[in-house]
């Protein structure tokens, strides 16, 4: 079953309060004055935990972005600390794990918030009770994407080989529980299709293997292949957001292409441990606030195709509460399992 278009506007309408809400954050406004109790932070170098592999894009892009930046502001060494494996589940426990003291951050994805959690129930931690939110950084479509080569031209086309050749086609995704294997799910009930899913450990992998030609589709953040399209190893077939991606204009949506309604949009943002001190993920907000908002940050951002779209700490726990339930009902409707 597709995503429903109340449900994507009314998380659309939550960014939009959220975009606004934040900009009171930004130097000047009257929630710049330094709140009691935060202002000795940070003490001593601090770990920018992103839970997947090394990739200069996405996450990791946005993470050493932060980490430069939190630097030269705050004075302390910010390291940033790749920890893939599990689809974002190994890194995701080493925050919550973490002293809760402002010292660890995570760039969290809906991989490790509320897509995987939703699939597997048994991850090890709850999305809602074990992180206190920061801030959102970016939310943006996923790309499907093929070999240079592949015969397969477009959704319709891609649709009519599944059912020629049943359990065959091959997805890859980022790994079970991630956006991409959920996408995979909910598209194959609407289409009525069978497909394999093959995940891997990151979208690297994934698209180098594509590349090669040895799967036959990959879904995964437009900002991780899009250097691959551009040196034409691979090719994009359709977005999953309503409206077509910047970086990729000619390439249609999933709802341009028969499939009305289909509305899948990632995020990223920023965490910390639960129980962190309100005034320090206060700090931590207005600063990272107030980097994004640079033009410098705000030109590699918006290359990476999605939107900015920085919120208050409040609003990205309200965005992950919600999206939350919404996965768990879908996963459940869906009848999605991480042996599917």
């Amino acid at each position: 079953m597709p995503i429903s278009e109340t449900a994507t506007r009314s998380m659309m309408r939550t960014l939009a309060v959220c975009a606004v809400a934040a900009m009171i954050l930004l130097p000047g406004g009257a929630a710049h004055a330094q709140t009691p109790g935060a202002t000795a932070y940070p003490t001593r170098p601090m770990r920018f935990i992103v839970p997947s592999a090394g990739s200069g894009a996405g996450s990791d892009l946005y993470a050493r972005l932060f980490a430069k930046k939190l630097n030269e502001a705050w004075g302390q060494p910010v390291v940033v600390d790749n920890r893939p494996g599990a689809n974002g589940a190994i890194g995701a426990m080493a925050v919550v794990k973490a002293q809760p003291d402002g010292h660890t951050l995570m760039l969290g994805h809906p991989n490790q918030l509320t897509v995987g959690p939703s699939i597997r129930p048994d991850i090890g931690y709850d999305p809602v009770r074990d992180f206190a939110p920061v801030t959102m950084v970016m939310a943006a479509p996923s790309l499907w994407s093929v070999p240079a080569n592949s015969t397969i031209t477009s959704v319709a086309a891609f649709v009519a080989a599944a059912k020629t050749r049943p359990g065959e086609i091959s997805f890859g995704t980022t790994g079970i529980g991630s956006v991409g294997h959920l996408i995979g799910q909910l598209f194959s009930q609407r289409a009525n299709i069978r497909l394999h899913h093959v995940p891997y450990k990151g979208a690297s992998p994934a698209i180098i293997d594509l590349a090669a030609g040895r799967i036959n589709l990959v879904s995964a953040a437009l900002a991780a292949q899009i250097g691959f399209i551009r040196d034409g190893k691979i090719k994009g077939v359709a977005t999953t957001g309503l409206r077509r991606a910047r970086l990729t204009p000619n390439v249609p949506t999933l709802d341009e292409s028969g499939f009305k309604g289909f509305d899948v949009t990632a995020w990223h943002g920023v965490l910390v441990p639960a129980k962190t001190n309100t005034a320090i993920v206060g700090k931590l907000n207005r600063e990272i606030v107030r980097i994004i908002g640079l033009p410098d940050v705000t030109a590699v951002l918006m290359q990476e195709g999605g939107e900015i779209v920085p919120t208050t700490p409040e609003a990205f726990a309200l965005v992950i509460r919600n999206e939350y339930a919404k996965w768990q009902q879908v996963v459940k409707q869906a009848g999605v399992t991480p042996d599917t």
